[in-house]
């Protein structure tokens, strides 16, 4: 298997940090390594286990980022470390427990298959949502339709953290130039990569009760209908 890094921005997530991590070791891949994005915001162990689990593990790579203005440019300087570290494949997932490491498999066979990106799909057969709010399963659920009106794609899921990339599409994206910096990250990549190789595989996606502002959700519709502008901006160059 080419080596295919797993970028996980990681903020107080002490309770799960070394479960998670743990298995994905576990799986049968000896060339899956993870590469953990903390930044300042995350103010409990969460380091400290990440620092102990290299120890254990050389799979396992903390990248801190300083400059760090929020998740979405965590996942983003991770994707840059992992390409410089010469990653054929790279696999985006959460930390915290919400996506489940036996569903990483999935995205390694499409990859394998020759598919450019692989999403994550909570709505398609054998996708699953457990312990979340039903607001938050209408906003998700709402967000892709939307979506899919508005910026003409056809995904089951629009706003899935869960994805899977071959290493050419990410090298060929100007990642300084993405608009999002929080929820509509998902769907701005989603949307840019709609004219590539691309297929859903199911995830079971394991909530929790935490909130979205209002502000947040006004931004995110602000900044769909901005994203076509933008397109131009982001691909260096075709595939």
């Amino acid at each position: 298997m080419e080596k295919t890094v797993i970028v996980m921005p990681v903020a107080n997530e002490e309770a799960t940090m070394e479960s998670v991590l743990t298995k994905i070791m576990e799986l049968p891949y000896d060339n899956l390594y993870v590469y953990p994005v903390i930044d300042f915001f995350s103010k409990d162990r969460t380091e400290e286990i990440i620092r102990n689990m290299e120890k254990k593990y050389d799979r396992i790579k903390l990248i801190f980022h300083a400059q760090s203005k929020g998740v979405i440019t965590c996942y983003l300087y991770g994707f840059k470390m992992a390409l410089s570290d010469g990653a054929g494949r790279i696999i985006e997932m959460d930390g915290g427990g919400s996506h489940r490491p036996e569903d990483i498999h999935r995205f390694i066979e499409k990859l394998d298959e020759g598919y450019d990106c692989v999403w994550g799909s909570r709505f398609i057969e054998g996708g699953d949502i457990k312990s979340h709010p039903l607001y938050r399963r209408i906003l998700s659920s709402g967000g892709t339709v939307l979506s899919n009106l508005v910026l003409g794609t056809r995904l089951k899921d629009m706003t899935s953290g869960f994805e899977g990339f071959k290493r050419e599409v990410l090298e060929a994206m100007d990642l300084d130039a993405f608009l999002s910096r929080g929820h509509m990250y998902q769907t701005e990549m989603r949307f840019y990569c709609r004219k590539l190789n691309t297929v859903e595989v199911p995830i079971t996606y394991v909530g929790s009760k935490s909130s979205i502002k209002l502000k947040s959700v006004t931004e995110a519709l602000k900044l769909l209908f901005m994203l076509k502008n933008n397109e131009k901006n982001v691909w260096k160059r075709e595939l």
